[in-house]
């Protein structure tokens, strides 16, 4: 049995979840949620709590009991609570600015990036922390529009200028060394 798969899902006060054949619908103070889940999954609401179940233990079942019950439980907390992403950008020069729904960056490239953001979805930059802090209720698309800011201008390994996630380690490498005795060649 799946350890994650039998964890129930605490719904709290204030949370209300439809089920109308393979789609859950979570709807919370945050806003809602649709999740279609495959058809071999049960999913019962007892009071304030949702079990799910698998209907045997073919490879299959076990492979998405565990996804399942995750995708629940993450559109549970997102109604609830939210969730935030927050990227660090590391360089001279380097600046991120909100003009309406787009992050414009200065990453040291000839022209301005020029990022539009989705619907749902909250970008705010702390200019004092160079920080980009990104926010929204579906975890996915949270993490999917973190990477691809991240992705204009991944941290390189010599001096860790770029867009990184706060607390992220950069493997530095060291630099070229200092070649002893003039040309390096044999001679």
């Amino acid at each position: 049995m799946s350890r994650i798969g039998k964890k129930p899902v605490i719904v709290p006060s204030g949370v209300k979840i439809e089920m109308k054949g393979n789609v859950i619908t979570v709807t919370g103070p945050k806003g809602k949620l649709d999740q279609k889940i495959h058809p071999v999954m049960k999913v019962t609401l007892k009071e304030k709590e949702l079990l799910v179940d698998r209907l045997s233990d073919a490879k299959l079942y076990r492979a998405i009991h565990g996804t399942t019950r995750a995708l629940i439980a993450n559109m549970v907390k997102g109604v609830t609570d939210g969730f935030e992403k927050i990227l660090q950008i590391r360089g001279v020069g380097y600046r991120a600015s909100i003009s309406g729904k787009k992050l414009i960056l200065l990453l040291g490239f000839s022209h301005p990036v020029e990022f539009s953001f989705p619907e749902g979805i909250n970008v705010t930059v702390l200019p004092k922390q160079n920080q980009i802090v990104v926010s929204g209720i579906d975890k996915q698309v949270v993490g999917e529009i973190s990477s691809n800011i991240r992705a204009f201008k991944k941290p390189e390994p010599y001096k860790g200028k770029g867009i990184r996630y706060l607390n992220e380690r950069v493997r530095k490498k060291a630099g070229k060394a200092a070649g002893v005795g003039g040309s390096g060649g044999k001679k």
